[in-house]
């Protein structure tokens, strides 16, 4: 079975890092596994591996479609297969790097995407898109739970489509969904590692990283995503849209950054828990407080390698 290093966590956790790191180790090419860095022009705001990182190490599934398009995790695993099939022939090992955990576990075959032509429904996208522009998601979703919790649960904040197409195949399908979706089955032989690092020191490291953003010009990008129609999904990521009433004069620019802070410590939160409980076989270290465990990291990643 083919060999892939995986590396999850939250947010500002130190991801990256390690995948420099482990890259100089095993020869490695990155993978992005994070659903917004497939954006053009997205760079600061979804933490994309800067010029001076990507030199270090091949990077992959970044900057694939522009932020006007929607790209499904369909298209992802398809794409992000192919990179590491293509890694994996040049002698090299895939790192596969993220933050998006239905996307890193679509992608190692525990949880099958549905092989469902839904039949398409004009009216009912003209319908929750009305919707979803006037109200938020929550409606949506709230549709979804009536039909298939399991999915509205599964289904992360700001998955527009997602949410839309699991709401439609239950109602054609007559039954939820979640329940359409084939037996898991790992694809590669993986190595999981996990970052966290105490709550405290996590949430320090985000506030410290909003501020950094801004100094870099993430206002730049918010100007960008806040031209984008409503149903894009790159306007729903987080980092952008806590900024939009700032860039309309309605508040502060330090109010707009504690809400984005907010938001992203939520959603690291989010990731964690997620992670805890999809992916069974993690390995977490916190490189954080203990950086000396990266010597352990990467000992272990070689013997793996030479297993």
């Amino acid at each position: 079975m083919q060999k892939l290093i995986v590396i999850v966590g939250p947010t500002a956790v130190g991801k990256t890092a390690l995948s420099l790191a482990l890259a100089q180790v095993v020869a490695g090419e990155i993978v992005s596994g994070d659903s917004m860095q497939v954006y053009r022009h997205l760079n600061i705001g979804t933490a994309k591996a800067t010029a001076a990182e990507q030199a270090i190490a091949p990077h992959h599934m970044l900057d694939l479609v522009e932020p006007t398009e929607n790209y499904s995790v369909a298209k992802f695993i398809e794409r992000a297969r192919k990179e590491i099939d293509e890694i994996t022939e040049r002698g090299h090992t895939p790192i596969l790097v993220g933050g998006t955990g239905f996307y890193v576990q679509a992608l190692l075959g525990d949880r099958p995407l549905a092989n469902i032509d839904e039949k398409p429904d004009a009216e009912f996208e003209d319908k929750w898109d009305e919707i979803v522009q006037t109200q938020g998601e929550e409606p949506l979703r709230s549709a979804l739970a009536q039909v298939d919790p399991i999915s509205a649960n599964r289904i992360l904040p700001g998955q527009i489509r997602r949410l839309k197409r699991a709401l439609l195949i239950s109602e054609q399908m007559g039954q939820p969904f979640s329940s359409l979706q084939p037996e898991p089955k790992r694809l590669y032989d993986a190595k999981i590692i996990g970052l966290n690092t105490e709550r405290s020191v996590l949430y320090d490291r985000i506030n410290q990283r909003v501020d950094m953003m801004v100094e870099e010009g993430l206002l730049e990008e918010v100007a960008l995503v806040q031209t984008l129609p409503d149903v894009a999904t790159a306007k729903m990521a987080i980092g952008y849209k806590e900024l939009f009433n700032y860039m309309d004069g309605l508040e502060s620019l330090e109010s707009g950054k504690d809400q984005l802070k907010q938001a992203s410590r939520r959603y690291a939160k989010r990731q964690l828990t997620w992670f805890n409980n999809q992916i069974p076989d993690i390995e977490w270290f916190d490189l954080v407080q203990y950086p000396e465990q990266l010597d352990i990291v990467k000992q272990n990643v070689k013997e793996f390698m030479l297993g």
